[in-house]
């Protein structure tokens, strides 16, 4: 991969001078995590906190969670202590909080590059695409179904920048592929295309299962049994219902000591209430109970406190994405999840627009700083989301890939030293001059501001010269060349040879299903 730009054609200025020193991109590169350098920013206080845990442990006791077509979800339940009638569970005060003690503060997920490990929890913050999306879109070929090639794309251009951490998971549904062997052929991508840590399948128990077994191949089996080397990302079936192919999912990543990121989706007037503590009161009781039931399952086995808060348009009864509500809501959730000690999913990339424009930045911005401040660990939707997560875009994947550049820099807050103060350098310019050549601005010429790569900063007479184009047609011009130049990291022979054999093998295991 060129990341540097060397053998491309450049015109001057501004392209010339980036050339000459390395992108911002490329002093990125070697980053595998943030630690954030700004705190948390709490927006609500301790009375209404308990407030909020309070509701929750209502709902907990008097009204319950089901848990469907998962009897031996029912049995941990049983023997933990909770009151168990049919497939309807309740918990009296305290007894998750108990349970979730064994959760580890932190962790690390495995990449089978140990240099792209990621840190997981405390002051870390790891950056992942866009997940789940049946469609895909580009400015050339418009809104059509995700394919396998497509899948593969996002996953070479998520590896090409250093603005992302971690290789995701169903970055598209690759909807060319029978859904019930889609899950080989995506794991397999992650492991052949990316050398960064990776999601799973959740779709099916049996699909855990594949995916954990495939990361045992690839890490080898004592490895992935003394650590995480998978993650899986399982949603409540929101208001209050964990179905048993979410459980038995999520119980086989944890029975086999691997991560969990559990996550509500609350759409507020549809499958929660409008008011914002409600929403959250809910959201609490709904993950804790999940997280629970992992510490059941594997006491110690890692987990992810999740949450994904959306608005509706009440009047169209229409999803809404990037609004200000679930915005603030979320930095509640970050508060609570500290309270429980867990590591914490939250927000991401969010919009309701159709098209990679100023509505769709202006949504995606609010919420992706809403994950910033309210703590998040992992933030899944990073970079691809929009029309409401239905379609993953090409051209939103390259501009929301430069804001995570910009929140690296964002994050490392101010620091503050001799060097940083440049007291020495007022006294080397002096009144009235400016700092443009001074021995301070030289040596930090290369590293002091981040350096977008598809803002332009040219006066207008030279952008519109140009040719006038746009944030979304310069970023069609970039992933397509950061395709062109994509080169896979290495994988062992070895390992490759038995990761393909093992997909053949449950390939020819069962017959296509479309449904």
């Amino acid at each position: 991969m060129n990341e540097s730009g060397r053998g491309r054609r450049r015109s001057g200025g501004r392209d010339m001078r980036r050339s000459e020193r390395g992108t911002g991109a490329t002093r990125g590169v070697h980053v595998p995590y943030i630690t954030r350098g700004i705190p948390t920013y709490d927006v609500m206080g301790e009375e209404n906190l308990l407030k909020i845990e309070a509701a929750a442990n209502r709902i907990l006791a008097e009204t319950g969670l089901e848990f469907r077509d998962d009897p031996e979800a029912l049995d941990l339940w049983r023997r933990a202590g909770a009151k168990v009638d049919g497939v309807s569970v309740k918990f009296e005060p305290g007894m998750l909080r108990e349970i979730v003690r064994t959760a580890p503060a932190e962790f690390t997920q495995h990449a089978r590059n140990p240099v792209n490990n990621v840190q997981i929890g405390g002051r870390n913050v790891v950056f992942a695409p866009a997940y789940g999306s049946p469609f895909v879109m580009d400015l050339d070929r418009g809104r059509r179904f995700g394919t396998i090639e497509d899948f593969t794309n996002f996953i070479k251009l998520a590896q090409s920048s250093p603005w992302f951490h971690h290789s995701g998971g169903t970055i598209c549904e690759p909807t060319d592929v029978p859904v019930n062997k889609r899950h080989l052929d995506m794991v397999y991508a992650h492991i052949k295309y990316s050398d960064r840590a990776f999601l799973g399948s959740v779709t099916a128990a049996e699909r855990a299962a594949d995916s954990v077994e495939m990361a045992r191949i690839l890490f080898g089996a004592d490895m992935a049994d003394r650590n995480c080397v998978i993650m899986g990302n399982f949603n409540v079936n929101s208001p209050l219902v964990w179905d048993g192919t979410m459980t038995r999912g999520m119980r086989e990543y944890a029975r086999a000591g691997q991560g969990t990121i559990l996550v509500p989706f609350i759409l507020g007037g549809a499958m929660g209430p409008v008011t914002s503590a409600g929403a959250i009161a809910q959201a609490l009781a709904e993950t804790l109970a999940g997280c629970a039931l992992t510490q059941l399952e594997r006491p110690g086995a890692p987990v992810v406190f999740g949450n994904f808060l959306s608005s509706m348009s009440l009047r169209s009864g229409s999803p809404t994405f990037g609004t200000p509500e679930p915005a603030i809501g979320s930095m509640v959730i970050g508060q609570l999840a500290r309270r429980l000690n867990l590591p914490l999913r939250c927000a991401g990339n969010f919009t309701t627009s159709k098209l990679p424009d100023a509505q769709a930045m202006m949504e995606g911005t609010m919420s992706m700083l809403s994950a910033i401040h309210c703590g998040a660990n992992y933030i899944l939707h990073s970079a691809g989301f929009l029309d409401g997560l239905l379609s993953m875009s090409y051209e939103k994947f390259m501009l929301d890939a430069d804001l995570c550049g910009a929140l690296h820099s964002y994050l490392k807050g101010v620091q503050v030293d001799d060097d940083q103060l440049a007291v020495d350098a007022f006294a080397e310019v002096g009144p009235g001059n400016h700092f443009f050549g001074c021995t301070h601005t030289m040596g930090h010429y290369e590293t002091a501001f981040w350096d977008s790569e598809l803002s332009d900063n040219e006066p207008f007479e030279k952008w519109e010269a140009a040719g006038s184009e746009d944030a979304a047609s310069r970023a069609n011009k970039l992933w397509k060349r950061r395709l062109a130049e994509y080169e896979a990291p290495a994988l062992d022979e070895g390992i490759d040879e038995a990761l393909r054999d093992f997909v053949a093998r449950r390939k020819a295991e069962v017959a296509d299903m479309w449904y």
